[in-house]
């Protein structure tokens, strides 16, 4: 039977209408979502602030949650000998993405926080985001999800 570990991935918007990309630490040109995996007893919610607090600095009060879609789901890849990879026990991740809206006067990002995820970040329009950026086990999910949440076709 497939595991799917719970994860939550924040969709950060600006006023601007820009969308948060985030570079990963330990591997340079690689661009995603803040996200992360929800922990035993946590709601999706409880795990969405967490995670957004931990690798971008932001609290709850710095934005609004307009949207959330759960049910996208991959698998981890293939490991050298055929079998799967597995992470904390499962074989892939079951995400729910947050639409979340900036709020007037909240700080800026800072990906200095410990344990470091990320190096750098910026702001784009949504139709800007490159699939390339990501490992070809998560584009389907990027695919749909911004195709859900911004109407852009990737």
């Amino acid at each position: 039977m497939v595991r799917y570990r719970a994860n939550v991935a924040a969709l950060m918007v600006n006023a601007a209408g820009s969308l948060l990309i985030c570079e990963r630490a330990t591997i340079p040109g690689a661009w995603q979502f803040p996200q992360g995996g929800v922990d035993a007893g946590e709601t999706a919610e409880q795990a969405l602030f967490r995670e957004v607090k931990e690798e971008v600095g932001l609290e709850p009060r710095h934005y609004e949650v307009i949207d959330r879609r759960e049910g996208y789901r991959y698998l981890y890849p293939q490991g050298a000998r055929g079998k799967k990879l597995r992470k904390h026990g499962s074989h892939g991740q079951e995400q729910t993405y947050f639409l979340c809206h900036l709020k007037p006067g909240a700080p800026q990002v800072n990906v200095d926080q410990r344990p470091r995820e990320f190096r750098a970040y910026r702001w784009i329009p949504p139709e800007e985001f490159d699939l390339d950026w990501l490992p070809e086990f998560k584009r389907d999910v990027y695919r749909e999800v911004m195709r859900d949440f911004f109407q852009v076709t990737l």
